[in-house]
């Protein structure tokens, strides 16, 4: 009677990112000391061995963020006061003290009782250091009481991070889930030789590392080789220097992306495929976001807390050869300058640090201090300096005072025209935006610069300009690199089928930046498309050979050519092992619950749909997927309460209402599945599939005016499928409408004269 809905299709249209991406962890080891790098080659050899020779860096490096990243908890590296405190939260009084020289804690626990927990490592120090506690299955949870070392206070990290809800013990933030999990979502950055060691089938860890903090090897390399190097006669000679020394990272006569790629892996918000590799490309285990979506704003400015990496890269400074180091002492982590020092490193002063530049008051002046509209005091004086206007900085984790390192010029104008914030109303928020773009024009001129997030806010209408800007920033090499990907990005969510050409050529380039987001957006619609997919499966970085192989592993056989067959194989198990490497978080085990149901393991698929709703209950759409399974295997109760608690939350998702509909109409339950296709048609309307259905299960319902009306819209929406012409002719035939029913034949043969079945239309001419 009805469209048959192809479940796979269902799951993958629900289906979340196949990577898991890492989100920030504010609220956050058993995971202990050890050697294990699994190398043949260079091993890790710890601080000790790297003193004699570098004496200096290692001094630099003692006490600074890295060194402090984390250590073991006692009397001389916890910070927060212990002497009988406590804080409210949530109608709760939690309790820190001490017992016996150990460190304790009283607070809401798994099940929001208040328990007691033993503090076994810090995290941090400045300008806050917070706390871990050791859980069965070889986890470290992250105390949401955190201690802020600025102003010598307690405060509780959900309070001030989640301000418009109370986080409670079975939201996935709580301190006790997985969200605020060390072994997951921090640890790699804080220690050094981390291997996470989750095991899918215990749900556990055995997490290990060389050293607790960020050490000399985390950012040079196991060090093993280099040792031996320096024993050797071309090190007593001079020679031999080509072969870096013995060390497995390049950190020396870099250029600027390869030192950025030094640290990419811990400065970025990205995904991960694979534990950290340091001899390896980069998208051999991590791929750093876009700055796209809710994480920053659409012109690339910071919004969440993104790590560096992807503003930093988007900037002219990176573009034109900056490095990370021309400002960051790489093993203090200081900053070389507090003052403007910084920037007239390559900027003249007499140009840029003068009044004529930056149109402030200098520190002694008369005037007033403003308020930011984070509530920061900045008083007369502060608006010379550079990194005020320039990269405006925004609070994470409650204290945490980040600069933007985007680098870029305030644009009130912009603000006006797409949205996005500007220094100037950051700082004098009690300002209109209009006050700030007179000042600019003041003091600046008219004419502003384009920007590139004009296109990408134009984009997201869908509209022709939107696609030539988007085009035009990719092909012009000026730009960054990371903004030409971010500009495929776009192509790729909002101009799949016109931009076809642009992503397939995006794909030949040598940058696995742009090449990895040319390859998300391409879709398999023909064999040209094919082809080029298949050959990546062969690419050098692991990530590459991952997404090709999630774009074409539910193909049928006959599909792949047998010279290709072995590749996708091998790449089919790499895109496995990345599911099963971050089946920890629930958005992982979702995912791999999707690849298993549509390879066929509805059994493994409703194990870990299951597994990832106990782990987040909030992740609603994994509540479509178990409930499709659950239909599969004709548990009907189960997947009827799991339609029905998901559309609690969402009653306008036109894709899920149809699929309800789809449901009821196999259970027979007709009356509300046309009541649930109606929903779906009202919050759908330019879906032709859902408005198909519901003609007819109006014809099936006999209801020929209904049908028709719908059919009719199917067939307006969907102008080139012959199908929905095909069902009007039925239906016209089934009625007896004659005159009609010789009106639409005559439609079909003039506009589908090779459609299957066409003398049977033929027949119908008078």
């Amino acid at each position: 009677m009805m469209e048959n809905n192809k479940k796979k299709e269902q799951i993958n249209l629900i289906s979340m990112l196949v990577i898991m991406l890492s989100v920030p962890l504010y609220l956050l080891i058993r995971v202990y000391g050890g050697n294990e790098t699994g190398q043949e080659g260079a091993q890790y050899v710890g601080k000790e061995s790297c003193i004699e020779c570098h004496a200096n860096e290692y001094n630099h490096w003692v006490g600074s963020d890295h060194d402090k990243a984390m250590d073991h908890a006692n009397e001389n590296t916890v910070l927060g006061n212990f002497n009988n405190q406590q804080i409210e939260y949530n109608g709760m009084t939690h309790k820190m003290y001490k017992r016996n020289g150990q460190f304790f804690v009283l607070t809401d626990g798994e099940n929001g009782e208040l328990q007691e927990y033993e503090i076994k490592y810090v995290f941090g120090y400045d300008p806050l250091q917070q706390y871990l506690v050791e859980f069965e299955g070889g986890r470290l949870q992250t105390l949401a009481i955190t201690w802020n070392t600025k102003d010598s206070s307690w405060y509780h990290m959900a309070e001030a991070i989640y301000q418009d809800q109370i986080i409670e013990h079975n939201n996935w933030l709580h301190w006790t889930n997985q969200a605020q999990n060390w072994n997951s979502m921090c640890a790699d950055c804080h220690s050094t030789n981390l291997v996470k060691g989750y095991d899918v089938q215990s749900d556990s860890y055995h997490t290990t590392y060389s050293e607790i903090d960020v050490s000399c090897e985390a950012c040079h390399g196991p060090a093993s080789e280099h040792i031996d190097w320096v024993s050797r006669s071309s090190y007593r000679s001079g020679k031999g220097k080509n072969d870096n020394y013995g060390l497995t990272v390049k950190t020396s006569n870099i250029d600027h992306q390869e030192y950025a790629n030094l640290c990419v892996r811990c400065h970025s918000r990205r995904s991960s495929i694979d534990d950290f590799q340091p001899h390896a490309d980069m998208y051999n285990h991590t791929i750093p976001n876009l700055p796209t979506n809710e994480h920053y704003h659409i012109d690339g400015q910071i919004q969440d807390e993104v790590y560096v990496y992807s503003s930093f890269t988007q900037s002219k400074m990176h573009k034109q050869g900056v490095k990370c180091n021309d400002c960051h002492d790489v093993h203090s982590t200081k900053l070389l300058f507090e003052d403007n020092r910084l920037c007239t490193q390559c900027h003249r002063a007499d140009d840029y640090d003068t009044y004529s530049h930056h149109f402030h008051k200098y520190t002694g002046e008369s005037g007033e201090a403003v308020i930011a509209d984070d509530g920061v005091r900045f008083d007369v004086g502060e608006g010379t300096k550079c990194v005020n206007c320039h990269m405006p900085a925004q609070f994470y984790m409650g204290v945490d005072y980040r600069s933007d390192h985007s680098m870029r010029v305030p644009r009130p104008d912009l603000t006006k025209k797409i949205g996005t914030p500007n220094a100037c109303n950051q700082c004098h928020a009690d300002k209109s935006v209009d006050w700030a773009i007179n000042y600019v024009k003041k003091w600046h001129g008219i004419g502003r610069p384009y920007q590139y997030g004009q296109a990408f806010n134009e984009a997201q209408t869908g509209s022709e300009k939107g696609f030539n800007d988007l085009v035009r920033i990719y092909q012009d090499e000026a730009y960054p690199d990371m903004v030409r990907a971010t500009a495929l990005h776009y192509v790729g969510n909002h101009y799949p089928v016109k931009g076809k050409a642009v992503l397939t050529e995006a794909l030949g380039n040598s940058s696995n930046l742009i090449k990895y987001s040319a390859l998300q957006g391409l879709r398999i619609d023909d064999q040209e498309s094919l082809d080029i997919i298949l050959t990546l499966l062969t690419a050098q970085a692991k990530a590459i050979r991952i997404l090709s192989a999630s774009k074409l592993y539910l193909l049928e056989d006959n599909l792949i050519p047998q010279k290709y067959r072995e590749s996708l194989q091998t790449a089919k198990k790499e895109y496995e092992e990345s599911l099963l490497f971050n089946a920890d978080f629930p958005t992982g085990k979702f995912n791999l619950a999707n690849y298993y149901y549509n390879t066929g393991n509805t059994s493994q698929a409703m194990r870990f749909y299951e597994k990832a709703l106990k782990q987040d209950s909030l992740l609603h759409p994994i509540k479509v997927n178990l409930a499709i399974v659950y239909n599969a295997r004709n548990e009907y109760k189960k997947a009827d309460a799991l339609f029905r608690d998901y559309l609690s939350h969402f009653p306008e998702d036109g894709s899920t209402l149809f699929s309800y509909a789809l449901f009821l109409s196999e259970q027979k339950r007709y009356d509300e599945s046309l009541e649930y296709l109606l929903k779906a048609a009202r919050f759908s309307p330019d879906n032709a599939r859902i408005i198909y259905n519901t003609a007819m299960m109006y014809d099936f319902m006999e209801n020929y005016p209904k049908a028709e009306n719908f059919l009719m819209k199917a067939v307006r929406i969907a102008p080139n499928n012959s199908n929905y012409y095909m069902a009007l002719l039925n239906l016209y035939v089934k009625y007896k409408k004659t005159e009609k029913a010789q009106k639409q034949a005559q439609v079909i043969v003039n506009q589908f004269p090779e459609i299957n079945g066409i003398e049977q239309v033929q027949a119908l001419l008078p």
